[in-house]
């Protein structure tokens, strides 16, 4: 588990990860509360640098308030920024929102996309929003959502090196079976809250320390 292992070793070794991690989780799923791809879309996008949970307050009046897309295109700017204020830098929030779903509604009759390239052409749309509304909504695998807990992760397991979402993606697909990506953000994001946080890990308790190169040195 240090530099020296081969990647037939990694390989190896993750898919032992992964088989613990689907036992210890086997309810994993994603924690943004959501009925439709839409509901799902908001929400994501509502969820950079803030919690699922507070975005799932802020998302009980949201959902209220606006239910098609043409609803998030018309309300007013600052009817928006009031109902997501909670969830942080919620300027830019409402401004993607509002032109995402403006496009939504010329480009594609108001519908969520089922297409990677048409979800990230939206305002405020990258490959993790897209990954998690395709994965989540549509049960499509198209990638691996890496948001912080993925990221931490990763490289505290030692399955990849790299430091970008994008090239830590990329990384993990070679790990795992593609019917499974979608479950391995879930399995590593349940983990990261629950057992592996990011200041105090509980190393002690950790259901797969002893396929941890960073095991007890944290």
């Amino acid at each position: 588990m240090s530099g020296r292992e081969t990647a037939a070793a990694r390989t190896a070794r993750a898919r032992v990860i992964w088989e613990t991690l689907a036992r210890t989780y086997p309810g994993a799923h994603c924690e943004l509360d959501y009925s439709n791809p839409l509901e799902l879309l908001i929400a994501t996008i509502l969820s950079a640098q803030c919690t699922d949970v507070r975005v799932n307050i802020v998302t009980k009046a949201l959902f209220r308030r606006c239910k098609t897309a043409r609803d998030y295109a018309e309300i007013s700017q600052e009817e928006l920024e009031r109902l997501v204020q909670s969830t942080g830098f919620f300027r830019n929030k409402a401004k993607n929102i509002r032109a995402c779903c403006a496009d939504l509604v010329v480009k594609h009759g108001g519908e969520v996309p089922r297409e990677l390239a048409a979800l990230t052409a939206l305002a405020g749309v990258g490959r993790k929003t897209a990954n998690v509304v395709l994965g989540n909504a549509f049960g499509m695998n198209e990638g691996v959502v890496v948001d912080t807990h993925v990221q931490r992760l990763s490289r505290r397991l030692g399955l990849t090196r790299e430091d970008t979402p994008e090239k830590i993606e990329q990384d993990l697909m070679k790990l795992v079976p593609r019917e499974d990506w979608a479950l391995l953000s879930h399995w590593l994001i349940w983990h990261g809250r629950r057992r592996c946080m990011a200041r105090k890990p509980d190393c002690a308790h950790c259901e797969i320390a002893r396929l941890c190169p960073s095991a007890g040195k944290l």
